[in-house]
Parts: C-alpha cells; sequence; structure tokens
C-alpha cells in the first residue's frame, strides 16, 4: 500500500480547479497517462524546459528582434482588414518615444482587440518582434496588459511543452494547485551530503522549477534541478539494490553439467568461439555452480555472438536435469531463435520448443503439458512465457534477450517460473557504463567486444534523398548480381506533419519498379504475414525487404548486403547502428546508404557522420548518450524500462556514483528500511514509484 500521506499526490489531476473532465483528457495526453489519467504528481514532474525573462523591457527602437520581449507603448490606430483584403489581418498600430510597430491578428474577435487596445491608452505587450517587409510587427502577442495586469505578472515566465488544445496558462494554474496540495514531507537524503551540495529540500527544488527567479534557475545543472534529479536516481539505486538483495538472499541451487552438450554443439559449428565468448560462457557457468542465484546482464555489439553464448550456457541447465528458458521481445525473433538454435540444440540431444501468442489452442496445451512432464528441456517464446499457466517441470536458467524491451518486474516474473531460477540477461545495444550502472545496476556485467571471425566490414555512406533515383539504379545493377536489400522508412503511415516517406508508399513505387520481387514487413502486418514476408526475403523469393524498424533487433538473412535507411537524420544513432547491423553478415561486401532530407540540423549531421567514421557499437552508444540521452538510447521512453523524468544522464551523471554509494550505505545500516530514515526513502521509494522495490519491502 502506498502511504497514505503521499494520496494527494496521486489524486487524478482533473480534480484540480480549472482543470475538469475536459482539460484532463489533454493533460492525460500531454503527460503520457492514457486511459490511466494524469496525476498530481505528473504536473509537478512536468518542468519547464525555458523561461520568459520579462524584466527586460525595452524601447521599440532598442528591442531584440526575434526574440520575445515586454514593451510598454501607446495605441494609436486600429487597421481593420477592408476591400478585397477582408479575410486579412486585423493589424494595430502602437508607438513610443523611439518608434512604432503593428500588432497583427489573423482570424481576429474584434470585440476583444478593441477592449483590449483602446485607442489613446498605454499598453504592456509582449511577444515575438519581427522585422517582415522593413515593418516591425508582433503576431497574435502573448500578453496585452494594463498596470493592473502587469502587476499581477511574474517577471519571469515558465515554459512547458504543450499539446494541442492547451495553453501555457493551463499548466502554470494546474502546476500552482499541485504545489499546494504538496505534503509535508521527511528529508530522505543523507544530512551530510545535503550540506555539502547546499540543496534546497523536495518541495523547495519543485517551488523553484514551477515558479523560477530568472532564466538560470530551471537550469539542468541549477540546484533544484540537481537535487531533484538526484532524488530520482538515489530512489532507482535504492530499488535495483533492494532487486538485487533479495535475489541474492534467496538461495540458489548449484547446477552443474559436464560440458559434453556444448562441446557437441560447438564441433557442428563452422568456427570457434572468440575469446570473450569463452570468458562470458565460464563466468555464467561459475554464477550458474554457486549457491548464490545468477542474476548477470550479457551485452555486446550486432554480431558479437550472445545467442551462441545463451545456448550454451543453457546446455548446463540440461545436463543437470533442468530446464532452461529463453525470452524474446518480438514473435520474429523468437521464431528466428527457435529456427536458428533448434537445429543446434537437437543435434546435441536436447528438446526444443517455441510457445508464442499465435499458437493454437491444441500447440498450446501440448507445448504446456510437455513442459511440466519435464518432455521440453528449452522453450523458447515470447511474452507468452509470463503468462500463469505456464509451469516447467523444473526451471534452472532464464535467457531474456533484449532485456530493455522488459521491465524489472518481468525479470523478477520469469525468475519466479521456478526455484531459485538463474537470470541471464542479453543486449545487442551497447550500453554505456553509465547506463549499465542504471538500469543494469543490480546484476553483474559480461561484456563481448570481439566479433566473430568473418564478420565483413559495412561501407556506410550519406547522401541526400534527391538522389533517390541515383540510389535505385544502383539497386538495379546490384540485384540482377543477386543481392538482398533491406529498404528502411520510418513510418508506416504517411504524417502530414512529418514529410516522411511511409514504408506502405515506398514498397508501392519499389513493387513498379522491381515487381513482386519486394516485400513489406512493419510492426501493423498480423505475425501471420509479417512472418511470411519475412521468410520470403529468408528464401530469396524477394530481393527487396521495404520495413520498418520492425527489423531492427535480431533478423538474420546472410544474403542481404544493401541496407537503405531513408530520413536516416530522423533515427538515433544506437538505432541507426542496430539497422547497419542487418547486412555484413554473409560474405558478399555489404554497403549502408543513409538518406537524408537537407538540410541538416546539428545532431543529425553529427551522427551521420559517426556512422561513417565507425562501426564500434560501443563508442556508438557513448556518443549517441552525449546527443539524445539515456530515455532514447535505451528505448525508455516507448518500453517501460525505468526511464528518468527528471534526471537526464548526459548532464546528470556525475551525480550517479554519489546516489549509489548513499543508497548503498542507507541499506547497509537499515537493510528494511524500518528506522526514521528508512522511512523516509520508502516515501521516496513510492514517489518515484519503483514499486518493485516497495513489494520486496512489504514481503520482507
Amino acid at each position: 500500500m502506498r502511504p497514505a500521506i503521499l494520496n494527494p499526490l496521486f489524486a487524478p489531476l482533473a480534480s484540480l480547479p480549472g482543470v475538469g473532465p475536459k482539460t484532463g483528457k489533454l493533460f492525460d495526453r500531454l503527460l503520457d497517462r492514457g486511459a490511466d489519467g494524469a496525476r498530481l504528481i505528473d504536473v509537478l514532474f512536468h518542468l519547464p524546459y525555458q523561461t520568459v525573462d520579462r524584466r527586460n523591457r525595452p524601447k521599440i527602437r532598442d528591442a531584440e528582434r526575434d526574440a520575445v520581449v515586454l514593451i510598454e507603448a501607446r495605441v494609436v490606430e486600429h487597421r481593420p482588414p477592408s476591400g478585397r483584403y477582408s479575410k486579412g489581418p486585423y493589424r494595430v498600430l502602437v508607438e513610443d518615444d523611439t518608434g512604432d510597430m503593428q500588432l497583427v491578428f489573423f482570424h481576429s474577435n474584434v470585440a476583444w482587440i478593441e477592449k483590449s487596445l483602446p485607442i489613446g491608452e498605454t499598453r504592456w505587450i509582449s511577444g515575438r518582434l519581427e522585422l517582415y517587409e522593413g515593418h516591425l510587427q508582433m503576431t497574435h502577442p502573448d500578453k496585452v496588459l494594463d498596470a493592473a495586469g502587469l502587476a499581477r505578472l511574474p517577471p519571469v515566465e515558465p515554459v512547458y511543452f504543450l499539446t494541442e488544445g492547451l495553453y501555457q496558462r493551463n499548466v502554470a494554474r494546474a502546476a500552482e494547485e499541485a504545489l499546494k496540495r504538496l505534503p509535508a514531507l521527511p528529508e530522505w537524503r543523507d544530512p551530510a551530503g545535503l550540506k555539502l551540495r547546499a540543496s534546497p529540500s523536495f518541495a523547495e527544488a519543485l517551488a523553484r522549477l514551477h515558479g523560477p527567479d530568472s532564466p538560470e534557475a530551471i537550469a539542468p545543472t541549477a540546484p533544484a534541478r540537481a537535487r531533484l534529479a538526484y532524488d530520482e536516481l538515489l530512489a532507482s539505486q535504492l530499488a535495483l539494490m533492494m532487486v538485487r538483495a533479495r535475489m541474492k538472499d534467496e538461495n540458489g541451487r548449484a547446477t552443474t553439467g559436464t560440458g559434453a552438450t556444448a562441446e557437441k554443439i560447438l564441433a557442428a559449428l563452422p568456427f570457434s568461439p572468440t575469446g570473450a565468448q569463452r570468458v562470458a560462457l565460464a563466468e555464467i557457468r561459475a554464477d550458474m555452480a554457486s549457491d548464490k542465484r545468477m542474476l548477470r546482464l550479457l551485452q555486446g555489439d550486432v554480431g558479437s555472438g550472445k545467442t551462441l553464448v545463451a545456448l550454451l550456457a543453457m546446455t548446463s541447465a540440461v545436463e543437470a536435469g533442468r530446464q532452461a528458458a529463453m525470452m524474446a521481445p518480438t514473435e520474429i525473433l523468437a521464431r528466428q531463435h527457435f529456427e536458428r538454435l533448434g537445429p543446434l540444440a537437437s543435434g546435441a540431444g536436447m528438446r526444443v520448443a517455441l510457445l508464442t501468442g499465435r499458437d493454437t489452442a491444441a500447440q498450446r496445451r501440448r507445448t504446456l503439458a510437455d513442459l511440466v512432464a519435464g518432455d521440453i528441456d528449452i522453450l523458447i517464446g515470447t511474452h507468452a512465457i509470463f503468462q500463469d499457466e505456464v509451469r516447467f517441470r523444473d526451471l534452472a536458467l532464464a535467457v531474456v534477450d533484449e532485456q530493455h524491451r522488459f521491465g524489472v518486474h518481468q525479470r523478477l516474473a520469469l525468475g519466479e517460473k521456478g526455484s531459485a531460477v538463474d537470470i541471464l540477461v542479453m543486449t545487442a545495444t551497447p550500453i554505456p557504463r553509465t547506463l549499465v550502472l542504471t538500469y543494469f545496476g543490480d546484476m553483474d556485467v559480461s561484456t563481448l567486444r570481439e566479433k566473430p571471425a568473418g564478420r565483413q566490414p559495412i561501407d556506410t555512406r550519406a547522401m541526400p534523398i534527391e538522389r533517390i533515383g541515383d540510389v535505385i539504379e544502383a539497386l538495379k545493377r546490384a540485384i540482377a548480381s543477386g543481392a538482398q536489400v533491406y529498404w528502411v522508412c520510418p513510418l508506416v503511415e504517411e504524417s502530414e506533419e512529418l514529410d516522411v516517406s511511409a514504408a506502405q508508399d515506398r514498397f508501392e513505387n519499389l513493387r513498379q519498379i522491381f515487381g513482386d520481387r519486394v516485400g513489406l514487413v512493419h510492426g501493423q502486418l498480423k505475425g501471420r504475414d509479417k512472418d511470411a514476408a519475412m521468410e520470403a526475403f529468408a528464401r530469396g523469393e524477394t530481393s527487396v525487404l521495404v520495413a520498418t524498424t520492425v527489423i531492427e533487433v535480431g533478423v538474420d538473412v546472410p544474403n542481404a548486403t544493401i541496407m537503405v535507411i531513408e530520413h536516416a537524420e530522423r533515427f538515433g544513432l544506437a538505432q541507426l547502428h542496430q539497422l547497419r547491423g542487418r547486412v555484413g553478415r554473409g560474405s558478399g561486401k555489404s554497403s549502408c546508404l543513409l538518406l537524408y532530407k537537407a538540410p541538416l540540423g546539428d545532431v543529425a549531421s553529427a551522427r551521420l557522420a559517426i556512422m561513417r567514421e565507425t562501426e564500434d557499437g560501443f563508442r556508438i552508444a557513448e556518443e549517441d548518450l552525449k546527443l539524445r540521452g539515456e530515455g532514447d538510447v535505451l528505448g525508455a521512453r516507448q518500453s517501460g524500462s525505468p526511464g528518468f523524468r527528471l534526471a537526464d544522464l548526459a548532464i546528470h551523471a556525475g551525480l550517479l556514483p554519489h546516489a549509489r554509494e548513499e543508497a548503498a550505505a542507507a541499506l547497509r545500516d537499515d537493510p528494511d528500511l524500518r528506522g526514521e530514515r528508512g522511512d523516509a526513502l520508502r516515501l521516496l521509494l513510492y514517489l518515484f514509484e519503483r514499486e518493485e522495490a516497495a513489494r520486496l519491502l512489504r514481503a520482507g
């Protein structure tokens, strides 16, 4: 149960004065709360991203152009549209003793303009001042105030991200009302550390950010923002350490094999494992053989051979007379693991089965019966493995592929499918050290930096999308010589807001050129259709596969040697790297074409330059963190991973070691958080919704 003192913060935002059900729905969209509904805590954590500094009140002649300014001026003349221009804008001429400017109103409310700007009166007018056709003008001023209105205007006004239908005043007022309901919370920070950093309290920090006294007050490094970022990092580290401690405290079961099955698999392979693969396997086997539960992250670049390491680890479980499971985030990837690993495992005498949401009722019943009877050694599947009716005879090892697509609670749920289950999680997205600590601080880490012999370098080039005709001519020649091509588009359907080609449109366009040699796969297709398109491409029946990022992770077609990424400027670095990793898997020379729409912004230019410079996923991950921030690097914004709302690891990474130390010290002194400070830290966990840790406290 959430402590009662926090209940006001988790009350519906629609209950605030001035919000109500209709505006509440707009807040639900803005704050990404969907059907659950926005709460007071959500608007408090929706911090302003910039300010309007109204302390600067220049004369018209001296006012900065293309900037928001506040100007005192006298109303001289109203110029309503007339004649054949009657649908044009309504203009009002104002002046001071240094010059004049026009206020421009489109689709104007004439009664409001006449009332707000009476001729001969002085008004304070705020908005963006621009030079247009030689005249100074302000289009749709955001404030028109008399002296009384000016007296009420905050000198520094916060500016929030909005959604259609919401205005700055809606968010500012909601934040103001929410602050009034913020309960008096005890201090959870270490008093010594607090003095050291001269931090405001949690409540003071929120108040300063929503009511800044200067533009600098909301900067990411300002004391108020740093305080809240640290609180979020502390909650995260505390939760991870508690999950880790609970899993480690539970007695493990030593699982050891003879190694004979793994040797059979290796003997069937046309290559030898890399040194990094051997080291990682030794670390995993040592964990499995101990009487403590394993919780290990296996990270490696595209093509570094994580899946083979996982299969070899699973042989230890099977040789010990127990079972193993591997869970993938998509049906495509689960099916591919089954098709690739199944023959190797079966050839070494292991029984492998596949479980997905698309199985028929009869297939599912048979698989579940075989599983509980112990007639399946290795189960490969999707989220379907989490379901309650899925029971193992004796699960020893759970492997979670693409860990960042799953939350901590899902990891725990899989671990509860057996007695003292060892957990190995894998990611093909190399993760910067900061993020390893942040997202996987509860785990030991094995890293594969070597690529297996035979992986081909990929020639990466960037070119403007206007040269698409040249690209298609080059593809005609390549396809005629037997090459296969991925063509990736960023959206499934055309968007009026984003000028990008939809996968569907590109598919139809390429079909006119290459006929039925073109296939299509995207996330909105039914699973069967998706699989059919992938299988046709893998068998070489189609030469071009038009796709969205559904092919980003794990898809493996060795004969595909060309990757075209359309509107590459719209993808993140890690995503571009993952997509590029779909080629270069066979013996043929491979290339990646990054088609971009000019002009490029600074960040997009930097991304494409890095892609041309290096194929090192670890360097790319570090650069991606600098360019984009942690949430996008791990896909956290979309995936339910514990992404941060207040901390930005590109800026606040230096706070992380202190948060880890403080969390460790707090748990050393009070492992169950029973004391006075422990109670405060419990509030912190609930405040930042680290429910997994809170549940462990209740269970303990």
